[in-house]
């Protein structure tokens, strides 16, 4: 009797246990239906009536882009615009048709409207026209009830206060093409959004686009706003300031104005921050704010001066003569150079049946090592060249960042070349030749090299041999990221000595082929190389018959004119490369401008 009454309490615990369960899920479920039918209830029978809730993207406003000064290089305007709201259109023609009378639409308009509704499968809005003017504001806004669907939307847009004066570094934004489309984020999905696609604009475009955000809007059958039911705010993209100083920027493009076609740079011996960039011609980043017109677009690209290319970072040019102190520097840590040893140079030197010509034609005479880099004597880096070799050659060239990538935020980067026996064997299928090292050794032939490289050949020379490399960035999403301390080359501190006080006779002895371009303020004296390139190829009946001067050339076919360098000399902050495309002599056409920029970057103490 016992174990029945047992098993009768154990049976009537679980059952009490199991009824207060369903009580309390069904107390739950009630409590559940309450809130969804009478608090809530509201929200959603307008939710459900007619699908007259209008989920819309709100557009974030893109970072702004500053130089190291804190003065704005890119930043936001306020623009409005007229976009489609798919799901409120009935008849697009008959829509379209009437919005032509307020706004202009052409073919091509339309013809993009129609496709892009098609792709987006009345999700999201559609972009009519961009950069309305407030009339037109007011008119179509006026007209809402005859144009359904049409909405009018205050953004910002692109603006870039200086013009050309930046336009390599900052590039520009243009609107999300199909395939980037294709990417998975919300904000690509924002009518007429637009995303960096070049210079800073496109290297660091995610950090400068934000976040979208979106709003909840009732809208009645006219697709007019009854209210705002929610709302979640964009997050700004991230501000980028530059090491870029926007006062030597201006200077350096003016002082290149002059010419057809240019590049120079100037950056931090020490640290790779990048002062001034400038390629020369350059164009105006607007332009694309609101969409290139096709014939500013064949303009721009038709033009044979090639102001889309970023000269500094993807120009490629033979180096001429600001390569002969990475042959010094081959030769002197290969231990075969004596500095005070000296060759005869009677404007020549034989090799085989091929005689190679110096610049100078009735010759230098006998030149030590510092006579040589100073009166840039062709016959001693003849001789030297030959006795090193091409392969030390190249490895000294790469070392100081000559044929390498290096690695600087802006897109588009080219690597050039640097010539060597397996190259040439890989290549061009045959063996390479002694009179070829000749050629490298003064800076023709197969190279090719960048004015940003050399550049970094300059400051590594100036810093004592510090493996710098260049950057633009100095500071995103709030914290420094630039690089300030850097591995060594491994070379010689007396040799690289021997080839700054080379470089310093360049431009301050008499025998220096810049002595006229030297700078006289006290404590503030550069060194550098100059260097000029041939585009041709001239013929020895040319040599005896009198070789064309440049200024009787076709521009297309005028030695380029190059130099580089480095200042103050005693204690060195900035170093230079300057081109002058077609420019004729690196001492008469590029060494003055070089002069006067890192005179005037000295003055301005950029740091």
């Amino acid at each position: 009797m016992s174990r029945d009454s047992e098993r009768s309490r154990i049976f009537s615990r679980r059952a009490i246990l199991a009824g207060g369960l369903k009580v309390g899920l069904l107390s739950l479920l009630a409590g559940k239906l309450y809130y969804l039918q009478i608090i809530e209830g509201e929200k959603y029978r307008t939710l459900a009536e007619e699908n007259r809730i209008n989920l819309r993207l709100i557009a974030p406003p893109r970072g702004q882009i500053l130089d190291r000064n804190g003065t704005p290089l890119a930043l936001n305007q306020q623009n409005y615009r007229a976009v489609l709201l798919p799901e409120q259109i009935d008849n697009l023609d008959h829509l379209l048709d009437s919005l032509n009378s307020y706004i202009d639409l052409s073919d091509g308009d339309r013809k993009r409207i129609e496709r892009e509704l098609k792709n987006n499968g009345n999700f999201t809005a559609i972009l009519v026209r961009d950069n309305l003017t407030w009339d037109q504001v007011a008119t179509v806004s006026l007209h809402a009830l005859d144009l359904p669907g049409v909405d009018i939307e205050a953004g910002a847009v692109r603006s870039y206060p200086y013009g050309e004066v930046g336009s390599h570094i900052l590039g520009y934004v243009g609107t999300v093409s199909e395939s980037e489309a294709n990417e998975d984020e919300t904000v690509l999905a924002i009518p007429g959004f637009r995303i960096g696609k070049s210079g800073i604009e496109k290297q660091y475009d995610r950090e400068l686009r934000g976040e979208a955000g979106n709003v909840q809007l009732e809208v009645n059958a006219h697709g007019r706003v009854v209210r705002e039911l929610a709302r979640n705010e964009p997050k700004s993209g991230h501000d980028a300031t530059l090491t870029i100083d926007i006062g030597l920027q201006q200077f350096v493009k003016k002082a290149l104005n002059e010419q057809q076609g240019a590049a120079a740079v100037v950056l931090d011996v020490h640290t790779g921050a990048i002062y001034a960039l400038v390629s020369h011609p350059g164009f105006d980043p607007n332009l694309f704010t609101y969409g290139i017109s096709q014939d500013d677009w064949d303009r721009l690209n038709n033009d044979e001066h090639a102001p889309m290319l970023n000269k500094v970072t993807s120009g490629l040019y033979a180096p001429g003569s600001t390569f002969k102190p990475m042959v010094a520097m081959a030769a002197l840590e290969a231990d075969i150079l004596d500095p005070e040893a000296t060759v005869f140079c009677p404007g020549y030197i034989d090799l085989g049946d091929y005689r190679f010509h110096c610049w100078k034609h009735t010759g230098h005479g006998r030149v030590n090592l510092n006579q040589a880099v100073a009166g840039s004597c062709d016959t001693y880096f003849y001789d030297l060249g030959r006795r090193t070799g091409i392969d030390r050659l190249q490895a000294m060239a790469k070392r100081f960042g000559l044929g390498q990538k290096l690695d600087i935020d802006l897109p588009h980067e080219r690597i050039g070349l640097i010539p060597s026996r397996a190259w040439k064997l890989a290549t061009r299928g045959t063996s390479w030749q002694q009179g070829e090292t000749l050629v490298t050794a003064i800076g023709q032939g197969y190279m090719l090299v960048s004015p940003l490289q050399l550049a970094i050949m300059a400051a590594r020379i100036a810093n004592g041999g510090i493996a710098i490399k260049p950057h633009i960035m100095k500071q995103i999403i709030g914290s420094p990221i630039e690089q300030t301390e850097w591995p060594s080359l491994g070379l010689d501190a007396d040799n690289i000595a021997l080839v700054q006080k080379a470089m310093a006779a360049v431009v301050n002895e008499p025998i220096g082929t810049a002595y006229a371009a030297r700078i006289h303020e006290e404590n503030m004296a550069m060194a550098g190389k100059t260097g000029t390139s041939q585009v041709r190829r001239i013929s020895e009946s040319e040599r005896e018959e009198g070789i064309t001067a440049n200024d009787d050339l076709p521009w297309k076919e005028r030695d380029h004119a190059l130099f580089v360098g480095f200042a103050p000399i005693e204690e060195p902050r900035y170093a230079i490369a300057v081109i002058i495309e077609h420019g004729g002599s690196g001492a008469h056409a590029a060494a003055p401008l070089a002069r006067d920029i890192l005179l005037e970057c000295q003055k301005r103490n950029v740091s």
